[in-house]
């Protein structure tokens, strides 16, 4: 024989999933289920937002991410996809790099003491204002400075300038100041030690 299936026990499990479905404690998971996932969503759009701000300058383009952001599921990668790959703070680090770098370059050329203009190490006088910068060694004609005693190409005597001594040792001191080694004191402090 065949058992014949009645209404009423399929009606009675019908019955029990929509009260289980329209009952509060239901209805209060599937409520906090939603919010979680609000907030998620808000505090996805809101990272995106923070993350923007800290790699974009200007506020249209951080709108325009934000805005990006708040599409569900979509957004965010799309975001992560075409955002600068540098924050700001690493942008502004690089830049101030660079620019010790540069200044180090610069730096490393001499200048003339009375014009400041650029000047080479074989100079022998400013090209601009005709100052004269160095003494050529009377053997080989190599560059000295004013106060060597020898030349350090041939190791010939240096014939000595009728020059003021401060002026020598206040172009050897400029030339000290230019290189980037500071004098352990004043020059004036040192003097007044001396004398």
């Amino acid at each position: 024989m065949n058992p014949k299936v009645t209404g009423p026990p399929l009606f009675s499990v019908f019955s029990s999933i929509h009260d289980a479905l329209h009952s509060t404690a239901f209805t209060i998971a599937v409520d906090v289920v939603l919010s979680l996932a609000v907030l998620f969503w808000l505090s996805i759009a809101f990272w995106v937002f923070k993350d923007a701000r800290r790699r974009m300058e200007h506020p249209v383009f951080v709108g325009a991410a934000t805005v990006v952001g708040l599409v569900p599921l979509v957004g965010p990668p799309v975001y992560l996809l075409f955002r600068p790959s540098e924050t700001l703070e690493d942008l502004h680090a690089r830049d101030v790099e660079l620019h010790a770098l540069e200044q180090q370059l610069t730096h490393g050329r001499s200048t003339c003491p009375v014009c400041s203009s650029a000047i080479e190490p074989g100079y022998l006088v400013c090209p601009v204002c005709t100052t004269r910068l160095r003494q050529a060694c009377s053997t080989c004609e190599a560059p000295l400075k004013p106060l060597w005693q020898v030349c350090p190409y041939c190791a010939g005597a240096v014939e000595p300038l009728q020059e003021d001594l401060d002026a020598a040792l206040t172009g050897e001191l400029q030339d000290v100041l230019q290189d980037g080694l500071a004098p352990s004191a004043p020059l004036h402090e040192a003097r007044a030690a001396d004398g």
